[in-house]
């Protein structure tokens, strides 16, 4: 016995001194600093209590990447989980190649957020207004990159096409599991294919979009390299008066406020955006718990 408890010690170690030492340490580093005038270069650091966090409150620049980043989550959600459920019907019925549209569906998420911010900024920023000039389409003829109205759906339809496939992969998995004898009944009793979705499959898919919900709100909610690449918080736009980046998510916001050497800020930004995740993640669980007892 003490054999074995010794040698889960010499496996857990590194794994637990590597948590302690990137996860652990930086985080209280983070709390600590968020409540100092830190630059993120000078040694001379002095407690100013909550000013930062008083700040962020009053900041047009962080109550709008805040709510922008909200309203861009909210979207991702709706937009995601329809286009992964539509997708996963395909997939999972009696086409021919299905397991070939499975994998080209799932392609995009295997992108990296950066490359697929380039790849979109070119097909946004020059092929379609290339289009759109060379046919007189109007609506083709300015990017929707550049409008402060468009960008954030814009950025929506882009997560959307890279993160279907991988929600949809979840969906397919909550369908194979349903019997398929529920269908095959529904259907000999005259139960149409929409109804058999709304009435069977949906219902019994509930803990797959419990999943899939939490999911995309949590990427959603901290999502940064994408938004770098494709618009880097541009065009510019007003709110409360004062200058802002229409589509600066949160992330991004506090990068930006850290590189210009406003680090204390930062990490004020940065505990905000650690709380909404928490909150996030405690309604997570709280909802999984429930649904465990109820089955």
């Amino acid at each position: 016995m003490k054999k074995n408890s010794t040698v889960n010690i010499v496996f857990l170690a590194p794994c637990v001194l590597t948590f302690i030492m990137i996860i652990i340490i930086p985080f209280f580093f983070g709390l600590y600093y968020s409540v100092t005038d830190w630059n993120g270069v000078s040694d001379d650091v002095a407690f100013v209590g909550l000013k930062n966090f008083r700040g962020l409150v009053s900041s047009p620049d962080f109550i709008y990447s805040f709510l922008i980043t909200i309203a861009y989550t909210l979207i991702n959600i709706v937009f995601i989980n329809i286009v992964s459920f539509i997708l996963s019907l395909i997939v999972t019925s009696k086409i021919r190649r299905r397991n070939f549209y499975r994998s080209g569906f799932f392609v995009p998420y295997l992108i990296g957020g950066i490359v697929l911010g380039y790849i979109w900024q070119f097909i946004l920023n020059n092929i379609l207004v290339k289009i759109g000039t060379t046919y007189s389409i109007a609506f083709l003829q300015t990017s929707f990159l550049s409008k402060p109205n468009t960008v954030i759906w814009t950025m929506a339809v882009v997560n959307t096409w890279q993160y279907a496939g991988y929600i949809m992969l979840i969906f397919v998995a909550a369908i194979q599991g349903i019997p398929s004898s529920l269908m095959e009944a529904a259907n000999v009793d005259g139960a149409s294919y929409f109804h058999r979705v709304m009435h069977i499959l949906i219902p019994m898919m509930a803990n797959a979009f419990t999943i899939s919900i939490f999911l995309t709100l949590t990427t959603s909610f901290k999502q940064f390299d994408m938004n770098m690449t494709l618009t880097n918080g541009g065009p510019a736009t007003r709110f409360m008066d004062a200058p802002v980046k229409a589509s600066q998510l949160l992330a991004m916001n506090i990068f930006n406020t850290a590189t210009a050497n406003r680090m204390a800020e930062a990490q004020a930004k940065a505990v905000v955006l650690f709380i909404a995740l928490l909150i996030v993640s405690l309604i997570q669980v709280s909802v999984n718990k429930k649904k465990e007892v109820e089955m």
